[in-house]
């Protein structure tokens, strides 16, 4: 039964990662030569990952030199792969394929939808849709019309004009790439009415494209100073918290023994330099790209110091690669730091380390036991491990960073998973994240308290970009995948049957 067991959990993980390929693999196909090797970049950057657990589920142990091996040829035929890709995208006659299907729409030829000649603002003669206009529209009948002059049969073909709170909502034909399409709009919409409209360019339920103008009064606030104060309320607090997980680790009470606190401060403060590193690279980035990014406010526990941060945007994001970007520069810089921190523990410890951990300690993530059975070798089978502080520190950094990559409302993860998929499938997977940490929480408490801040303060999805449809490119889509795998890898535990065969504990 134990054997079967095992063969199940190990046949389901393979299955699963395949399956994701395959899904990969389905969606690229419709796009021909161009799909089939973004494809491929995005399946090399998980093939060293998929072999290097595979090997360990079947006894096969590969050293350091062997994991950086596996990760040096992966990068060079994501290389090689990329210049393929840039040279396919060069081709005429792929192009023209690729533009015939932008230009083309199912409402082309319908002789309902008669164009009729109209003469802008600007003195240029374009040509418009007769447009269904409301008799209440939330916005002046001048405005209006200058709104209006900005379409045209070579960008958006308007042919419908809707109230929608104190702006307009047109429905109509997209004729051309969307970027460009989106600029072009933009940039004349800014030459007739200056910052006083917002143009969105967004898919409706449907899934067609529709053009959405707000005033640029609704664009998201600053931080008022009230919540300034309490973002530095929940620092100081959560500087407490952590240097209280540092004390609890050490078997230290503060309370009763607070000259003791300078023995907190090296887990204390590893744990609050990652939490900052993560916060850094969220706000470099989000300067990087022009938009603001508030100050964080953080949520202490004692168990590992931090659960992380809330944040928001506080200006309107241009597209989904902008949120794409910010959202993972926070994980990218904590966890790396995280990463580093734990091999650089692994490779430090020895009898005689500050630590001692059962050998159990590390059957809790399938990355940090794989990792801990390729740096220590022999000695993850004693049933006590020394381990320096860094291994520690390293690990609580990764449970964090996995945490906030959690696909769920607007954590991290939830943005990366909107800004690569979209809207619809950010609310799917939110809804599969809840339910797993609801099962989750019948073996750890900390899963159910997690759901519930997600549930009260995270639930809802990033506001819709200016450009809604243009995707990011399948480099950004390559990442999210291996951020999303890496945080799977971190919080499953192994299974008994792959810790016997890593020998960890035996």
């Amino acid at each position: 039964m134990f054997i079967a067991t095992e063969n199940v959990a190990t046949i389901a993980i393979v299955l699963f990662a395949l399956g994701i390929l395959g899904w990969g693999y389905y969606r690229a196909r419709a796009f021909g030569k161009l799909g089939i090797l973004a494809w491929l970049q995005s399946a090399i950057l998980m093939v060293p990952w998929l072999v290097f657990f595979g090997l360990f589920a079947a006894g096969i142990y590969l050293n350091i030199v062997g994991v950086l091996f596996l990760l040096v040829i992966s990068t060079g035929i994501y290389i090689f792969l990329g210049k393929k890709l840039r040279a396919a995208s060069q081709d005429g006659e792929l192009r023209s394929r690729l533009e015939a299907m932008l230009k083309s729409s199912p409402d082309a030829g319908d002789p309902d939808k008669v164009a009729s000649p109209v003469t802008t603002e600007a003195g240029v003669n374009t040509t418009l849709p007769p447009l269904k206009i409301p008799e209440i529209v939330p916005i002046p009948a001048e405005t209006l019309k200058s709104i209006q002059g900005i379409f045209g049969v070579d960008t958006f073909f308007a042919t419908e004009t809707i109230p929608y709170q104190d702006g307009v909502i047109f429905n109509g034909n997209l004729r051309g790439d969307a970027e460009k399409v989106h600029s072009r709009l933009s940039t004349s919409l800014q030459e007739r009415l200056g910052d006083r409209y917002r143009l969105f360019l967004l898919p409706n339920q449907d899934d067609k494209p529709v053009v959405i103008v707000l005033p640029s009064t609704n664009d998201p606030k600053p931080a008022t100073t009230n919540q300034k104060i309490l973002a530095a309320i929940l620092f100081v607090i959560t500087i407490i918290s952590c240097l209280e997980t540092g004390a609890l680790l050490q078997s230290i009470d503060l309370f009763t023994t607070p000259q003791s606190f300078l023995q907190t401060l090296p887990i204390g403060s590893g744990i609050i330099a990652i939490l900052l590193a993560h916060e850094i690279g969220h706000q470099v980035m989000a300067k990087r790209h022009q938009v603001r990014w508030s100050w964080p406010f953080f949520i202490p526990t004692l168990q590992i110091g931090s659960f992380g941060a809330l944040n928001r945007f506080e200006s309107v994001l241009p597209n989904r690669t902008v949120l794409f970007d910010v959202a993972l520069a926070g994980p990218a810089a904590g966890g790396l730091l995280s990463l580093a921190m734990l091999i650089i523990g692994l490779l430090l410890s020895h009898p005689g380390s500050m630590f001692q951990v059962p050998s159990e300690f590390f059957k809790g993530s399938i990355l940090v036991g794989t990792l801990a059975r390729v740096v220590l070798g022999n000695s993850i089978h004693n049933p006590i491990v020394d381990v320096n502080p860094l291994t520690i520190i390293g690990w609580l950094g990764l449970v964090i960073t996995a945490i906030n990559l959690l696909p769920a409302g607007s954590l991290d993860g939830g943005r990366i998973v909107q800004a690569i998929y979209g809207r619809k499938i950010a609310s799917r997977t939110m809804i599969a994240t809840l339910a797993v940490l609801a099962i989750a929480s019948l073996a750890n408490p900390l899963a159910l308290y997690w759901a519930i801040v997600i549930l009260f303060l995270q639930r809802n999805l990033e506001r819709p970009s200016l450009n809604e449809l243009t995707e990011p490119d399948d480099a950004r889509a390559a990442l999210a995948l291996l951020a999303l795998f890496l945080m799977i890898a971190t919080l499953l535990p192994l299974t008994p049957g792959l810790a016997g065969r890593l020998g960890i504990g035996t």
